[in-house]
């Protein structure tokens, strides 16, 4: 099978979720390719992909903006395929915000026009290392609404990799 990774990324860790995808996808005989929304100098052409895998994170309430008007762009053509949505966020890794990590998506499918055949949440990773003071701040008493989280040289990856490639099989199975 054809399949096209189209992500973007922030800090780092969406980035890091697709090369996750592109590795198990790979390493089951599929033809994976990759693109980076933010690469806008070169084009991608949607014809032949059997399935699209969407990767963005949500800062802000938002997805980014060139992963947004690209999958505005290509609604039409991403409607002719089988594709999957994963929406990176912090919010998705604790109980009591998952419901506002959906509501992310879902601003973002009303903004886009496009609704995938499949959508998942996926928790997102802490680096406060990249952050400003204002950022830290948000991140403390907003995000993680105080909760205190144990940090590995600035970061904590909260994403469950073993529930993402469970819902990467159920969604493209093995040739």
């Amino acid at each position: 099978m054809k399949i096209l990774i189209v992500f973007a990324t922030v800090e780092g860790q969406t980035q890091k979720i697709a090369g996750f995808v592109e590795h198990q996808l790979s390493a089951s005989g599929h033809d994976v390719q990759v693109f980076d929304t933010e690469n806008r100098t070169s084009p991608v052409d949607l014809e032949g992909f059997d399935m699209v895998v969407l990767a963005a994170p949500v800062h802000e309430r938002r997805h980014p903006k060139a992963f947004e008007v690209f999958v505005s762009a290509s609604r039409e053509d991403l409607g002719k395929t089988r594709t999957l949505l994963l929406s990176v966020s912090l919010r998705a890794a604790f109980p009591e915000g998952q419901e506002e990590a959906w509501d992310y998506l879902t601003e973002m499918k009303m903004r886009t026009g496009f609704t995938p055949s499949k959508e998942m949440i996926v928790a997102g990773a802490v680096r406060t290392d990249s952050y400003d003071y204002f950022e830290k701040q948000v991140l403390n008493n907003v995000v993680l609404g105080g909760r205190k989280v144990d940090l590995v040289d600035g970061v904590r990856e909260f994403t469950d990799w073993d529930k993402l490639r469970a819902e990467i099989d159920a969604f493209c199975p093995e040739l």
